[in-house]
Order: structure tokens, then C-alpha cells, then sequence
């Protein structure tokens, strides 16, 4: 921020953190996502970005703490710190009806809605997702672990399809 200048509103820095994609899933940003929690400026202009990331061992958070910082000195804010929070744990029931939208239209299925609680996460039998091109049922998840530990790899029975599941958590 440059001295004597307004202070800074919380939508701009929301807005900046809108153009910050998921390094992973490059088709939504981490906003969109649920990774950003919270953004705040106090008086004298320092940034405070407070992230969640989609769990513990995420091996893109550095990453994402990075683009971060990049793009909020883009808008002229130098004085950035991040703040990682753990708790409550990230849920994919945070990804909104619109990102949704944009992972199926991207080829990766969306998550079914988490019932809350890992113990029910757990003990439950996963659904077959919907495959993201023909929306057919008749699928099957091949792995649990696709490109990310976050995506599971399914295969379409119906259109004969591979594609990505990103998981309920």
C-alpha cells in the first residue's frame, strides 16, 4: 500500500484473491475453494491472508501461500502475512454451488456433499459418483488416489470415460 493513500477495503483484497487459482485445480480459485478463510488490514496496511488448506499434508499450500503474496504485491500490498488454521478442518461442503459447476465442466466429478464428521466419513460406503461428461451412475472408482491425494481416478461404464473425482471430505 502506498503511504498516504485510503485504506484498503476487504473486498478489494477478496477480489485479488479471486484471481488466485488452485495450483492443483487450476479451473477455480482458492477462494472458490474455501481455502481463504478470512483476509484482514489493520491501520497501518498489513495484510492478513487466514487460510485452511483442503488438509493437514496439502503439498500445494506453500505454493498457494506464494501465489498469494504475488498477487496481493501486484495490488501494492508488501506487508502480507498468512495464517494457517487447522481448525475447524476444511470440508468440501465449503466449495460452492458455482465451483462446482466449473470442476464438472472442467471433467472432474464434484464432491457429493460431506456428512459431517470424520467418523461418518469413515465408517460410510462411498456413492459411485455422476461421470462429469455423460452423468451416467454406472461408474467405478479404479483409484483413491489421482493426480492429487485430494481427486480419486473413476472410470465411466456408461460413456467409457476415465475421469477425476474430487473426494468429500
Amino acid at each position: 500500500m502506498v503511504a498516504g493513500s485510503p485504506p484498503v477495503g476487504r473486498d478489494e483484497l477478496l477480489a485479488v484473491l479471486d484471481e488466485v487459482m488452485d495450483p492443483e485445480v487450476p479451473v477455480l480459485s482458492i477462494r472458490e475453494l474455501g481455502i481463504v478463510r478470512d483476509v484482514d488490514v489493520d491501520a497501518a496496511g498489513a495484510v492478513t491472508v487466514t487460510v485452511t488448506p483442503t488438509y493437514s499434508g496439502c503439498p500445494a499450500i506453500q505454493v498457494i501461500e506464494e501465489d498469494i503474496r504475488a498477487a496481493l504485491a501486484a495490488a501494492g500490498h508488501t506487508d502480507v502475512r498468512i495464517r494457517t488454521v487447522y481448525a475447524p478442518a476444511w470440508t468440501s461442503d465449503w466449495i460452492s454451488p458455482a465451483a462446482r459447476m466449473k470442476l464438472k465442466a472442467y471433467g472432474i466429478a464434484p464432491p457429493a456433499r460431506a456428512e459431517h464428521g470424520a467418523l461418518v466419513q469413515l465408517m460410510r460406503r462411498r456413492l459411485a459418483p455422476a461421470c462429469p461428461y455423460c452423468e451416467s451412475r454406472d461408474t467405478e472408482v479404479r483409484s483413491e488416489f489421482g493426480s492429487t491425494a485430494c481427486k480419486a481416478v473413476c472410470w465411466c461404464r456408461g460413456c467409457r470415460q476415465p475421469f477425476e473425482e474430487f473426494k468429500s471430505i
